[in-house]
């Protein structure tokens, strides 16, 4: 563990304490879950602002594009979106809604990937 043994097993502890006090006081599973809530709200946050940094940064590139290729480009990114909001329906539906899924995120790549790979050759 190095040099902060201590610190390392105390920060443990932390969480340990925190898990059996959110395990065994009634209503522990509602502040879990609002818990979970603001950390999702900040990841999915924090995702957003990497897109919108990455088109700010990459943006001439993008304009540089053809049409049908920015359009393609697009649409690929709309469909992984789409999939990833209805994945725990499409997952709960059973077989068939599990392989929708699968081919629309495999859609979304290949075009991803077709445009990026289209970019690349001059």
């Amino acid at each position: 563990m190095g040099p902060d043994r201590n610190k390392h097993l105390r920060n443990i502890g932390i969480i340990l304490l925190l898990a059996l006090v959110v395990w065994q006081l009634p209503g522990g599973e509602t502040g879990a879950d609002t818990i979970f809530n603001i950390l999702a709200i900040l990841f999915w946050g924090g995702l957003v602002f990497l897109a919108y940094r990455l088109y700010m940064e990459h943006r001439m590139s993008l304009f540089g594009l053809e049409d049908r290729a920015r359009a393609t480009l697009y649409l690929s990114i709309g469909v992984i979106a789409i999939a990833l909001v209805a994945t725990s329906r499409m997952w709960a539906s059973g077989g068939l809604g599990a392989l929708g899924w699968m081919l629309l995120i495999g859609a979304g790549v290949y075009g991803i990937v077709s445009v990026f790979r289209a970019a690349r050759e001059y």
